[in-house]
């Protein structure tokens, strides 16, 4: 067999196929039920003796052994979120849930002259985005700020472990198999290490790595070609929750050219609050949290508590993904640029 390219999709294993991770525990493959953009995923047991259920509570993710995104997720996993380290945290931050899937093992295998890795992790449900579709691409206010407040929570343990996610949005935000009130982040495919035995990356720009990510939500740290940093990552969320309760972005009708996306997000946070304001009025809690990352100088440590507080709505009750009714939004697909008559920000942005 030719060696496959670098970045294809694996070709599959058989159903049935029986593989080893690196602590010589053994699990069954059952059926491919998805794959990203470099491997499949696939049910998978550690009852070997039989079939794997359609039930089960465990998946496998599957890459040639070339490429790169699962080992850098599997890195992640091995430095920050093995489970006694996420159950540690959890019993000192008295909490009942932490959104992060379970890491269960991972090892590599051959196949059909091919080298594969492999991963085991939780069974995870539907994607965000899925849910959000069906509720006609908004989400009700609470609903967001709920959202927000949990993936605050996700993202303070992944920081205070020298990660950030650098890719966050609804399609990597999955509802728990059995219990769709847990939400989790998922996909540590781009995660990055901005903080090495306690050093943070220095401010450098450097534009030959401008815009990576998924550019509707790309930090301006990422247009700017920095390397991933906290306030990078609320800043992501943030688009991500005004996205949520707006269903479109002031950039949406310029999504081909980065630098006019750059420049919109420019726009959009130089004119905080009234910028976000604009565009609904529903977005006072997401327009003063994306004001107050706004003032976060790059290698900052962001004050968490006070993050989730400006999402809190007092709403209680569970998450509720049935079709938003609340106001619509703004003429989103004006000119992003703000006009004369605004007024201007409210706060500077901390020099780096």
């Amino acid at each position: 067999m030719a060696p496959p390219k670098k970045g294809s999709l694996p070709k599959p294993l058989p159903e049935g196929f029986i593989l080893s991770d690196s602590q010589k525990k053994k699990w069954r493959l059952g059926k491919v039920i998805g794959q990203g953009g470099f491997g499949l995923i696939y049910l998978a047991s550690e009852d070997v003796g039989r079939p794997v259920a359609s039930d089960t509570a465990f998946v496998i993710k599957m890459e040639y052994l070339e490429n790169g995104p699962l080992f850098t997720e599997l890195k992640f996993y091995q430095r920050a979120a093995k489970p006694d380290k996420i159950k540690s945290w959890k019993r000192s931050r008295r909490l009942d849930f932490l959104g992060i899937p379970t890491y269960w093992g991972a090892g590599l295998a051959e196949y059909d002259n091919g080298s594969y890795r492999f991963m085991v992790i939780d069974r995870l449900g539907s994607d965000l985005q899925k849910v959000c579709e069906r509720s006609g691409g908004r989400m009700k206010k609470a609903t967001v700020l709920q959202l927000g407040q949990r993936l605050v929570s996700v993202l303070e343990y992944i920081h205070e472990n020298e990660y950030v996610h650098a890719d966050i949005k609804a399609a990597n935000l999955l509802l728990g198999y059995r219990n769709p009130e847990q939400v989790y982040l998922a996909d540590y495919g781009l995660s990055y290490r901005y903080c090495p035995a306690g050093v943070h990356k220095e401010y450098k720009e450097c534009p030959k790595k401008g815009h990576n990510g998924t550019i509707e939500y790309t930090s301006l740290d990422a247009h700017r070609g920095l390397a991933p940093s906290r306030r990078g990552d609320l800043q992501i969320l943030g688009f991500c929750l005004l996205h949520w309760l707006c269903g479109t972005l002031p950039w949406d009708n310029v999504l081909k050219d980065p630098i006019q996306v750059q420049k919109a997000k420019e726009s959009l946070m130089d004119h905080l609050p009234h910028s976000v304001k604009h565009l609904s009025a529903n977005t006072e809690e997401v327009a003063k949290f994306l004001l107050h990352v706004k003032t976060l100088a790059y290698q900052e440590k962001p004050d968490y508590q006070h993050l989730q507080d400006l999402l809190s709505s007092g709403a209680s009750g569970g998450l509720d993904f049935s079709l938003s009714t609340g106001p619509t939004a703004g003429p989103l697909n004006a000119s992003p640029e703000m006009s004369s008559s605004d007024e201007g920000p409210e706060q500077t942005h901390h020099l780096p």
